[in-house]
């Protein structure tokens, strides 16, 4: 079955430009389609006037590598839950449909061309602590490091997290706690997280904090994840975060206590 759709696209030259709405036809449309190859089938069309294409950032397009994301009609990788905007199929659209595309809306992901959007905070989370730094070695064969299967199948949970920025589009806040979280999660429910937990947890929300909004349980993000990753993680993450404080706090306190007795 075929649709005839008109595509409502917000357009903006760079992070400069004020940006805008244009409107397009897109006849013809295969309702097997994904979602971007109905966009690439309409960037073909513009190319063939002489005009700019849709600028949109993608990559494996198997919901796997987080590169795409933009708002489809209000929502973030638009109307199915669980899905990627490359895992959307045209089928879920009608005909006659008028569909608005637009970037992820938050302060801490300027847009860089038309959907295209800089979601380089995200790395400097990771950088500021989501990996373990301890030189092991070689990997040592899996069995050999004893899990509870559900501290690993909660760890996988956590892991599934592709990094796309839905939830920081979708909360009111613009707040990345439920990205930050995941990510803490994974390294600090394993074993091999253990030396670095709560210094890891602190670094990594801190500078979450420099440059998202804060959390106030709308639950949006949890709503609008691809990979529908559970706000159970923020709760877990806060509790680490207090405990770092206080084992911080602890600690100044007996290093005080020292200099006071010598």
């Amino acid at each position: 079955m075929n649709l005839n759709l008109t595509l409502k696209v917000w357009r903006q030259k760079g992070p400069a430009d004020g940006g805008h709405f244009e409107t397009y036809a897109a006849p013809n449309i295969n309702d097997d389609m994904s979602f971007l190859e109905m966009l690439d089938v309409v960037n073909e069309e513009l190319i063939a006037q002489g005009k700019e294409p849709i600028a949109f950032d993608h990559d494996c397009r198997e919901g796997i590598c987080g590169s795409c994301g933009f708002v489809i009609n209000g929502r973030p990788h638009g109307p199915m839950k669980a899905t990627t905007v490359c895992q959307l199929h045209m089928r879920n659209f009608h005909d006659g449909d008028a569909i608005t595309i637009e970037p992820w809306r938050a302060a801490a992901f300027p847009v860089i061309k038309d959907l295209v959007v800089d979601r380089s905070t995200f790395d400097r989370i990771i950088g500021a602590g989501g990996f373990i730094s301890a030189p092991t070695g070689a990997a040592s064969d899996a069995n050999l490091t004893l899990v509870p299967k559900a501290t690993a199948d909660l760890a996988f949970d956590a892991a599934a997290c592709i990094g796309c920025g839905a939830c920081v589009a979708g909360c009111p806040n613009g707040a990345a706690q439920l990205f930050t979280s995941a990510k803490v999660a994974h390294l600090n429910l394993l074993p091999q997280g253990q030396p670095e937990r709560w210094s890891r947890v602190t670094s990594m929300v801190n500078t979450m904090e420099a440059y998202f909004g804060s959390c106030t349980n709308f639950r949006e993000c949890e709503a609008v994840c691809p990979k529908e990753i559970s706000i159970d993680f923020i709760a877990k993450m806060n509790r680490d975060f207090l405990q770092a404080k206080f084992r911080d706090r602890r600690k100044l306190v007996n290093a005080e206590a020292g200099e006071d007795a010598g």
